[in-house]
């Protein structure tokens, strides 16, 4: 009994750049969990040897993209053979290269798939260099790699996979392998697979057309394709839906806009969480192990953390932070000390995410914080988002023309290293979305582990875990807002937290104590890698 999990990002460690974001990283919690839980699963992704780009900021502010050469072999091994499918029409060699994740009881093998190989034609050589690089025929040709590719290397190495889990739809042309192996009998693939989806805007649905789609995948469409995957156009989703015996959201919040979306279709959810082994300082780690010791094989042990000293719980915060604080220092030199509330920003650079929604009264802002708060924003822009890149120089800028009046720093390259970094030293991890964009969202998660508290809108997991200035902060209410009221609400939230801070510390420790012993025994892959194996994979 296996569980075989394809997504078209995974993100293990910041060495091995194959993800870009929450969805990467989410991957890899999972995988991270499945080991620690000896659960029998393996994993399949690509291997991108030009990554995902390194961010870099030029004196203008903007960014600049630059994608060296990921060479494998010092964390991965490659195996002895490969395998063959068509791609318009001809053959395209896949390569594979074996990771063992491992755990807390056991591993899970992580098959990473390579069309970089000599005896392909150049162009075919470079599906698998970049993530999310290239038009839409790449995209449909590196789903193609992973789906079908990713089908017939786990048919040559894996035995006894009852369990197909696709992770979101870039991974759906699974299904028809499948489908050509099981003489075209729909139902046998849906007793084979499970889908997660993690998009609520129809945008970010993959949908390609048709014409294309013939030409790319040929002989692997069945002639019924267009009542599997809509009439107009492809879509991913709605074909991973046709052929899945079940389908999931990533929140409660995000199942609910799911059902809307997809009218017709079965779709619960399962709220995300973090690997807390990954994600927790090496203090509070310590603290943990000296006070909760089951804690690292079972999260939710921290429910109990009343016994911790509140010294012992302030020190290691202090410590914390302080490795944050020492880091910002070198590579800006902005001054940035220990002493002052230091609130993080970190999320994909898109226009939904809205990080420029505190910027909406600087006067206000710069009144609020110079002499009390500190800023840290990161995040990447997609190469091909404007508008994404804009918000980054927005907020570089910021922080150059305002140098006296706000402290505030834009960090390079966010990846795992710095996004642990940062998650571990916030007292504040601050979230802006536009409801019901964010389908869950993870960041905030990790901080909690850290004794750090969220200020969100109540999206996405948030409004779940989100009990108002008891274990952090809410952003409005249940309800959509436009970004004038989100802003107003904000800004009145600032002024709270930045009040108990300094003056209620005692109050703030609860807050604190809270926002571990509330959120963390719920929100971890743990928890969330066992709801899969009870509700959808067995």
């Amino acid at each position: 009994m296996k569980v075989a999990y394809l997504s078209m990002e995974i993100g293990l460690t910041a060495n091995i750049p194959t993800y870009s974001g929450g969805l990467g990283i989410l991957a890899g919690d999972h995988i991270k969990s499945a080991a620690d839980l000896n659960i029998p699963l393996v994993a399949v992704t690509l291997l991108y040897k030009r990554g995902y780009f390194i961010q870099s900021i030029n004196p203008m502010g903007q960014q600049e993209e630059m994608y060296p050469y990921f060479d494998p072999r010092a964390f991965m091994e490659p195996l002895p053979f490969k395998v063959t499918i068509k791609i318009e029409g001809r053959d395209v060699h896949v390569g594979v290269w074996k990771h063992n994740q491992v755990g807390i009881k056991g591993r899970v093998p992580v098959y990473f798939l390579d069309t970089d190989l000599p005896i392909n034609a150049p162009d075919d050589r470079l599906i698998t260099q970049f993530l999310y690089g290239g038009d839409t025929h790449t995209r449909i040709c590196q789903e193609a790699v992973l789906g079908i590719g990713g089908y017939l290397v786990l048919k040559r190495l894996e035995k006894g996979i009852t369990t197909y889990h696709m992770n979101e739809g870039h991974a759906v042309f699974l299904t028809l392998a499948l489908l050509k192996d099981e003489g075209g009998n729909e139902d046998k693939v849906r007793e084979k697979c499970v889908f997660t989806t993690h998009t609520p805007v129809p945008a970010g649905h993959d949908k390609f057309d048709y014409a294309m789609a013939h030409e790319v995948l040929g002989p692997y469409l069945p002639s019924n394709i267009r009542k599997l995957a809509g009439n107009d156009l492809l879509n991913t989703t709605v074909l991973a839906l046709n052929l899945s015996r079940a389908a999931n959201g990533v929140s409660e919040l995000h199942g609910e806009i799911s059902r809307q979306m997809f009218p017709g279709f079965n779709i619960g959810h399962i709220t995300n969480g973090v690997h807390h082994l990954t994600w927790t300082d090496p203090e509070f780690r310590t603290l943990y192990d000296k006070y909760v010791p089951q804690w690292r094989q079972n999260p939710q042990a921290l429910a109990k953390i009343d016994h911790i000293p509140d010294e012992e719980l302030k020190t290691a915060k202090y410590i914390a932070k302080k490795r944050l604080i020492n880091y910002i220092n070198s590579v800006s030199g902005a001054g940035f000390t220990e002493d002052l509330l230091t609130i993080c920003f970190a999320r994909r650079a898109t226009a939904y995410k809205r990080a420029t929604l505190i910027f909406s009264d600087l006067e206000y802002l710069f009144n609020l914080s110079f002499d009390r708060v500190q800023l840290i924003f990161a995040g990447k822009a997609h190469p091909q988002d404007l508008s994404g890149k804009d918000l980054i120089r927005e907020i570089v800028n910021t922080s150059k023309q305002y140098e006296n009046r706000i402290r505030l720093v834009f960090l390079p390259n966010y990846n795992i290293w710095s996004g642990a970094l940062m998650t571990r030293g916030a007292d504040v991890w601050l979230n802006t979305p536009r409801r019901p964009r964010e389908a869950s969202g993870t960041s905030g998660m990790k901080v909690c582990f850290n004794g750090g508290v969220n200020m969100s809108v109540l999206d996405g997991w948030w409004r779940e875990a989100c009990k108002n200035r008891v274990n952090g902060w809410a952003i409005g209410d249940d309800e959509d807002q436009d970004d004038d009221d989100a802003a107003a609400d904000l800004y009145k939230n600032l002024d709270d937290l930045v009040t108990t801070y300094y003056s209620k510390p005692k109050q703030w420790l609860s807050i604190m104590r809270r926002s571990i012993s509330d959120i963390t025994p719920v929100f971890n892959t743990h928890r969330m890698v066992l709801d899969y194996l009870h509700k959808y994979y067995y």
